[in-house]
């Protein structure tokens, strides 16, 4: 077991160009890896019947929706946690798995979904999503702008559409494509700021909670990419 200090590594904005270089290429590549896992993770829940199964326990019942998304947000503070923890990259490692284990379960359902109305619909979203990711993360790197800022509204911005989508939930409304489109906008914040907290943020080994936060926000950015083009395609 490799053993860390809690401050490992130094801040990225104050490491020599090398470091920061090595940095940034140890983030990516642990994020491309992390969107391959989750599309293995995927692949398997789908496969197996899992989530067919997981939507037919889900149906009609609303309230068991409540026990899923408090489920899935204490797994992934669990999983943060672990990513930033300074005890062992062991622990980091099982952060980033236990997430994209967590978020691919979550996401077979709008993904099956997809699947079942047109399989375009989830090529488009990916497509979509990756130029747009694409986008921001050229923005961050271009201007070089310190968007650490945006943090605190992203957070207030999460916890008002948290709101409404158990308000939502309780008293039986569908949300609309002004609610996808507002959580797009929302999701690509949240990419911009993770991007950002990369190049000025981090301490240069901590490469596993970087890749945990960009593939956090990019996999929200692609939810509501996805949900917006099939309410968009069903005409809702």
């Amino acid at each position: 077991m490799s053993f860390l200090d809690a401050s490992t590594g130094q801040i990225v904005a104050n490491a020599a160009e090398s470091e920061r270089a090595a940095f940034i290429k140890r983030t990516y590549l642990h994020l491309g890896g992390a969107i391959a896992a989750y599309a293995v993770v995927v692949s398997l829940f789908i496969q197996t019947g899992i989530a067919n199964a997981f939507m037919g326990v889900l149906a009609g019942t609303s309230w068991l929706w409540f026990v899923v998304l408090a489920a899935y947000m204490g797994i992934s503070m669990l999983a943060d946690k672990w990513a930033h923890s300074g005890v062992s990259r062991e622990r980091q490692y099982m952060g980033l798995g236990l997430y994209i284990v967590a978020f691919g379960f979550l996401s077979t359902i709008p993904i099956t979904r997809a699947l079942m109305m047109d399989n375009g619909v989830l090529l488009h979203a990916a497509l979509i999503t990756a130029a747009l990711v694409g986008g921001l993360t050229f923005t961050a790197f271009s201007t070089k702008i310190n968007f650490s800022f945006m943090g605190r509204f992203i957070t207030i911005g999460m916890f008002v559409a948290l709101g409404i989508i158990l308000a939502g939930m309780l008293f039986g409304f569908t949300l609309g494509l002004w609610f996808m489109g507002a959580m797009i906008l929302l999701a690509a914040a949240s990419v911009l700021y993770s991007t950002s907290n990369i190049i000025h943020e981090y301490h240069t080994e901590q490469h596993v909670a970087a890749s945990l936060s960009l593939f956090s926000s990019v996999g929200l950015l692609f939810w509501y990419v996805l949900q917006f083009l099939m309410a968009f395609t069903s005409g809702d």
